[in-house]
């Protein structure tokens, strides 16, 4: 499902965010940057430990920040990687708000075209995947209506359960749009 924002294209799609080609891909990362299970964990496995290596270099961090390193060997070119939980392994809204803004802000810096993030903090972190569609797709619209070189935020989903639960929240913030 695609959308236009501002000459800018928000997506949402059903997959495996490891393969994506955008620029960067985001991982759901904790503040010490250790790449263990979920999102992180098949990051490192098919990217390569050099991504976690260059993560935990530049950590610990505050919880809700990002760091960027390479992608090692996958098809995206940067791995950025959004704090958005502490060693206690749980978020919560504030906390999927603030590493996804600061997620985008640093793509925006590194003036990266497209960007590929999962649902931030579903897995590991506990966090509903509706609450999580609705912050992260609200912050992604925000952002594309005066991004200057991010182009394609594009949120890669790993089952139906959380690929409905974005696609209704998009649907919904754009049938308010319209009226």
């Amino acid at each position: 499902m695609k959308i236009p924002i501002n000459h800018n294209t928000l997506e949402i799609v059903l997959g495996d965010i490891t393969g994506e080609q955008t620029v960067a891909i985001v991982n759901a990362a904790n503040n010490h940057l250790w790449m263990g299970a979920g999102v992180a964990g098949a990051i490192k496995q098919k990217g390569g430990e050099s991504i976690e290596r260059e993560a935990v270099a530049q950590g610990p961090v505050e919880v809700g920040s990002a760091v960027i390193t390479s992608a090692g060997k996958l098809s995206a070119k940067y791995v950025i990687h959004a704090a958005v939980m502490g060693q206690d392994l749980h978020t919560d809204a504030d906390k999927v708000a603030l590493a996804t803004r600061n997620a985008l802000k640093l793509a925006e810096k590194n003036n990266i075209e497209s960007i590929s993030f999962p649902a931030l903090g579903t897995g590991v972190g506990g966090f509903s995947v509706f609450h999580c569609a609705k912050i992260m797709i609200t912050i992604a619209i925000e952002f594309l209506t005066v991004s200057k070189s991010l182009h394609l935020i594009r949120f890669v989903l790993f089952d139906k359960k959380t690929f409905e639960a974005f696609e209704q929240e998009l649907n919904l913030q754009f049938s308010s749009k319209r009226h």
